[in-house]
């Protein structure tokens, strides 16, 4: 369970960062970022407490990293009282991993697609010459929209009533730079989209569909996408959570959809989830973090294995799964803020040697 701390919109923008490793250099979750890992596990976590302890400035306030493998939780660390791992926080495009897996639950029901066009729920798109969109393409950032949105120059926040306004808004006030399906340019419109279309199908809003069929069955009681000042649910920036919430999320995926003996999601759509999805398309625009990882639905595949799984919010929160070391993991921030300095490539590095197991 989690607490609620005020916060305050900031711009997402990360610099880079410097440490001294074993390997060389490189950008966030890469597909090489697993490979500089040694073969034997320390025995501890000290090596991680000394890189936050180190980069406390660099985080900016409070933060809470939670680590879970084999049925609980094997490390937990708080900088302070006043922000820990049950204190909720924005986590921002760490929400599409959450939005990816509720349509994955009308996938199981039989009630959507992931290759209906989304015409078949919002008919204005075809207005627009929009047509050829598939729910597919929302969540894999290959919806071909033009966007000019990017973490160092994010868009204008515009206020939208509901959801069905702001997909609207899409459809007919953001024209096609590309054919969908053809290339990847990383934005907020498809989740939203994607999101829209299971309002359709339901009659119900997202936010409410998010509690009904994840929060809810997932312990997540102070989790939220639902927009406290009365505007629209904001499915792709929206989300609030906290370690301790968002840790059961990652463990129901690492359990191939299983939570505390329930099945919430089939093993069929959560290796759906887990799968590169237009990995052979060109990159018209992924954040450097972001460089080297492939797309899968709402995260990324960050090695060449495709066994370890991303969803990084970019202004300051990470999780990852790690299928080939059985582990999941997560660091909320307490604030998001322009300038970070991104310390989770060498933090996945650490906590992966503290665990073990010589997985590339």
């Amino acid at each position: 369970m989690c607490h609620k701390i005020q916060t305050t919109d900031h711009n997402p923008v990360f610099m880079s960062y410097k440490i001294t490793l074993n390997c060389r250099r490189f950008s966030l979750f890469t597909a090489g970022l697993l490979f500089c890992l040694p073969i034997f596990a320390q025995s501890n976590f000290d090596a991680v407490d000394q890189l936050l302890k180190q980069n406390q400035k660099a985080i900016g306030g409070g933060y809470a990293v939670v680590v879970w493998k084999d049925g609980k939780v094997v490390y937990q660390k708080s900088l302070n009282t006043d922000f820990t791992a049950k204190t909720q926080a924005p986590i921002g495009r760490a929400g599409d991993w959450m939005t990816a897996a509720l349509v994955m639950t009308f996938v199981d029901e039989g009630k959507l697609s992931l290759d209906d066009k989304v015409t078949q729920y919002i008919p204005l798109f075809g207005k627009y010459m929009k047509g050829y969109i598939t729910i597919r393409n929302c969540l894999t950032n290959t919806s071909g929209i033009k966007t000019d949105e990017s973490v160092e120059k994010p868009m204008a926040k515009v206020h939208f009533e509901t959801l069905e306004d702001m997909a609207g808004s899409y459809a007919d006030k953001h024209s096609i730079a590309t054919n969908p399906g053809t290339e990847v340019f990383y934005s907020a419109y498809g989740p939203n989209i994607a999101g829209r279309c299971l309002e359709v199908v339901s009659k119900k809003t997202f936010g409410r569909l998010m509690m009904d069929r994840i929060e809810r069955p997932l312990k997540m009681h102070a989790t939220s996408f639902v927009n406290e000042d009365g505007g629209a649910d904001d499915p792709a920036n929206g989300g609030r959570s906290c370690a301790n919430d968002y840790i059961n999320f990652l463990t129901m995926l690492l359990n191939k959809g299983m939570f505390e003996g329930k099945r919430v999601l089939s093993e069929k759509a959560v290796q759906e989830l887990e799968r590169v999805q237009f990995g052979n398309l060109p990159i018209k625009y992924m954040p450097k973090e972001l460089q080297g990882a492939k797309p899968a639905l709402g995260n990324y595949l960050a090695n060449a294995s495709g066994t370890l799984m991303v969803s990084p919010d970019l202004q300051g929160m990470a999780a990852w799964v790690d299928t080939c070391r059985n582990y999941a993991a997560v660091i909320i921030v307490e604030k998001p803020q322009e300038e970070k300095k991104p310390i989770y490539q060498n933090l996945i590095n650490l906590v992966g040697e503290a665990i073990g197991g010589a997985c590339q």
